[in-house]
């Protein structure tokens, strides 16, 4: 059964990464980078604060602080050693002469779970728990899972990894919600009435987050002309 879900595993990588033109390597790289969303993350911030204040929305970034630390020490510090699951760009892997590399990235070692996806999940369940708002979930969700896809597209790591990697953040992230419903909102639901502030506190990220993608693919369309 393990060979079989192995077997499955490679053959989705293969195919994911196989599909790539020079546009969509740029792309996937620069997506798949850590510092270009930060503008995406102090806009959420923002939306934070104009959803339910300051004081709420610093103990909301220190439970996000927490829950990155959480699922991304999961993955790096406990699992991965344990598992010791070679990436499929690593080049002790055989597969590796298979998957195409984007700009000699390969990454580390081990790949099983992955942190992105650990990571972007965590935030992305977080937030949809604390403010359950339709187009603001779907935003981070559509993030995460993109940001997920740009990993097997990279070639650095196997689907598998990826959805491990997405429990962990997940698991992790409904845990901090319930640290932060008590600590912040004594216990009660975090879902903020609904107001002018809390709109444009969404709309802001929303912006953002859009912004950052349109600059994204502004710098890839450089890239390749």
């Amino acid at each position: 059964m393990l060979d079989l879900l192995s077997s499955w595993d490679t053959s989705l990588l293969l195919a994911i990464n196989g599909l790539h033109n020079n546009f969509f390597d740029s792309f996937m790289y620069l997506y798949s980078g850590r510092f270009i969303w930060v503008p995406m993350y102090a806009a959420l911030l923002w939306a934070m604060y104009r959803s339910f204040g300051w004081k709420k929305a610093m103990i909301i970034a220190v439970g996000v602080a927490l829950v990155i630390f959480l699922a991304d020490s999961s993955c790096a510090k406990l699992l991965r050693p344990i598992f010791e699951r070679l990436r499929p760009s690593n080049l002790a892997n055989p597969l590796s002469e298979f998957v195409h590399i984007v700009n000699g990235h390969r990454g580390g070692a081990y790949g099983f779970p992955s942190c992105h996806a650990a990571n972007t999940f965590a935030l992305a369940v977080l937030m949809s728990l604390i403010l359950p708002r339709r187009r603001f979930v779907l935003a981070l969700f559509g993030w995460a899972l993109l940001t997920c896809y740009s990993r097997s597209y990279l070639g650095v790591h196997y689907p598998g990894d990826l959805l491990f990697g997405a429990a962990v953040g997940s698991v992790a992230a409904v845990i901090c919600y319930w640290l932060i419903r008590f600590a912040a909102f004594s216990g009660k639901s975090t879902r903020p009435s609904i107001s002018t502030d809390a709109n444009r506190g969404i709309d802001l990220f929303l912006y953002t987050a859009a912004a950052t993608v349109a600059f994204i693919i502004v710098l890839s369309i450089y890239a390749v002309a």
